[in-house]
């Protein structure tokens, strides 16, 4: 049983809250919570959580989780009364994800996935927080051409040994250690299987296609697809998912549950979207996949419908404007190298 807040705001930390969905989970959270970002910018930037940092009810730590953390060590947490109060949520999001750095980050990959959720865990033991684990659609493996959608209770099939296994079996073991503690300690654990996201705050240049789509569309340059005018997927806001993360951690549910978007897209398509909404004369090239691009299944959300009365509501058109508008914004700042 999470210990309840002393004071009239719960304290939340979440671990890769500079990050893509972190920085926008914090957005949400710091509404009704006390947030604690841990963050080391491996993936994430400052820039996401600048806007944040002067609010008296949010905190940044720059913390490596794949070391312990001790939060009463820090004299600037000390206004959250942790000694007293503890946590009551723990939001575990922090693991690398750029695919053209993945063959720099593998180690702190599978660090991450193992050591550092470890230590989170052991922060969640500690003060007896509810527990959430971002984990992946990739614990299901490749896309399965019998079946295009992927429940739950599929085993996946995945190769421990392939080149991706510091991620896609670094996510399966995540998901065993945070069950484990559950089941051993009577901890609150939870399991969210994030699929294909996109929005505003994406990192530019880094192999993630969508961001790098609207600004080369803005730009005047050549859209990059890795893979062919077949590579297919789903596309789920951001929004979307901080709902569905937010949903499973005041339910009594653990998991795991599917959280994305079940509307097949080609990229092609997505990408001349982008294209005609932005009135750019871009043309869309093909090259070849980069090793952490692959064609994915899609989820089977069923079973966060009906137990967390959760599905998607951001039109894809919807999404890809208002990503549109937030490029737009940021133009003047933001440039092919850097970290966003």
């Amino acid at each position: 049983m999470a210990k309840k807040p002393i004071f009239e705001k719960p304290n939340i930390l979440v671990t890769g809250g500079a990050g893509f969905i972190g920085s926008h989970l914090c957005d949400e959270l710091i509404k009704t919570s006390k947030v604690i970002c841990v963050d080391n910018f491996i993936s994430g930037d400052e820039v996401n959580i600048d806007h944040l940092l002067q609010n008296p009810d949010f905190e940044f730590i720059k913390h490596d989780i794949n070391q312990p953390i001790i939060l009463e060590d820090y004299r600037e947490l000390e206004k959250f009364k942790i000694k007293f109060q503890g946590l009551q949520e723990i939001y575990h999001l922090a693991c690398p994800t750029s695919p053209k750095d993945f063959e720099k980050t593998k180690i702190e990959t599978a660090l991450a996935n193992s050591v550092g959720t470890k230590n989170v865990l052991d922060l969640a033991l500690k003060y007896k927080a509810k527990f959430l684990l971002a984990s992946s659609s990739v614990v299901y493996g490749p896309r399965n051409q019998k079946n295009l959608y992927f429940k739950e209770d599929y085993n996946g099939a995945v190769n421990h040994l392939s080149p991706r296994a510091c991620y896609d079996e670094g996510k399966r073991f995540a998901e065993t250690l945070a069950w484990t503690y559950g089941e051993v300690y009577n901890l609150d654990t939870k399991i969210a299987r994030i699929f294909r996201t996109y929005g505003p705050k994406m990192r530019l240049k880094t192999g993630e296609m969508i961001p790098d789509f609207v600004y080369n569309a803005i730009e005047g340059s050549d859209l990059v697809i890795y893979g062919d005018k077949n590579f297919s997927s789903s596309f789920c806001h951001v929004t979307d998912i901080v709902v569905g993360l937010m949903k499973l951690m005041k339910s009594s549910e653990s998991g795991p549950f599917n959280f994305g978007s079940d509307i097949e897209s080609k990229l092609v398509g997505f990408a001349e979207k982008v294209i005609n909404l932005t009135g750019s004369k871009s043309k869309i090239i093909f090259k070849e996949p980069l090793l952490f691009m692959t064609p994915l299944g899609l989820p089977d959300i069923s079973l966060a419908k009906e137990r967390l009365s959760w599905f998607p509501v951001v039109l894809l058109d919807e999404g890809i404007k208002g990503t549109i508008d937030y490029f737009k914004a940021y133009r003047t700042i933001v440039r092919p190298g850097t970290k966003f």
